[in-house]
């Protein structure tokens, strides 16, 4: 399953992923725009891991001052695609 969400309160403007419908593991992982650096790293260490499990590792992380961050959206996407698998 093709991911392509648009988060709220951070810098980039899209997050884009795969979800295998079988084991449910994360895959090809994107933000546009952002922290290049950083988020081609959240990519790499979340690829080919459990969905759920990255979502409850990563939700509720901020970013400064902010109520939310680019993992903590990761989760929202996360979360919303496994509730419509």
């Amino acid at each position: 399953m093709h991911v392509d969400f648009t988060p709220k309160g951070i810098c980039p403007s899209r997050i884009q992923f795969d979800i295998d419908e079988n084991d449910k593991t994360l895959h090809n992982i994107e933000f546009t725009g952002g922290c290049n650096g950083n988020l081609k790293a959240i990519g790499k260490l979340c690829e080919g891991k459990s969905a759920k499990e990255v979502a409850d590792i990563v939700r509720g992380n901020t970013c400064g001052l902010k109520k939310t961050s680019c993992a903590d959206q990761l989760s929202i996407a996360i979360d919303e695609a496994l509730a419509e698998m």
